[in-house]
Order: structure tokens, then C-alpha cells, then sequence
């Protein structure tokens, strides 16, 4: 699993800033690299009020589970 990991800011207040992600399960790291722009602008439209800043992607570590 890759996580598209990224940080947005209030346009009104740039010091309110949050971290969010986005999880993607078919794709490789270099496959997200490539696609996060698309994926951010959308974000971006979808959210007027909030500017992306930084981001990266990398792989999600998930532990085995028992049963």
C-alpha cells in the first residue's frame, strides 16, 4: 500500500496547517510520484479555502495480524 502524504494551509490563515494523506493499494511508489500532482490539483479544486504545500509518497508498513 502507498501513501500520498501532504500538507495543506488555510489561504486565510497559512500558519493553519494540517497533514493529510491519501492511500492507494495498486500502485508503486514511482506510479504515485508520477500521478500526485493530478490527484493534489484535484484535491485542491474540491478544497477552495486550502492550499497544498509539501508532499511525498511512500510505502505504508502494515503488520500481520493473527487470527
Amino acid at each position: 500500500m502507498i501513501e500520498l502524504l501532504f500538507v495543506t494551509c488555510l489561504n486565510v490563515s497559512p500558519n493553519d496547517c494540517r497533514e493529510r494523506s491519501m492511500l492507494f493499494t495498486d500502485v508503486t511508489p514511482m506510479a504515485c510520484m508520477m500521478g500526485a500532482q493530478p490527484e493534489l490539483a484535484k484535491w485542491a479544486n474540491e478544497h477552495p479555502n486550502w492550499n497544498v504545500g509539501g508532499w511525498k509518497c511512500q510505502q505504508v508498513q502494515t503488520a500481520e495480524i493473527e487470527v
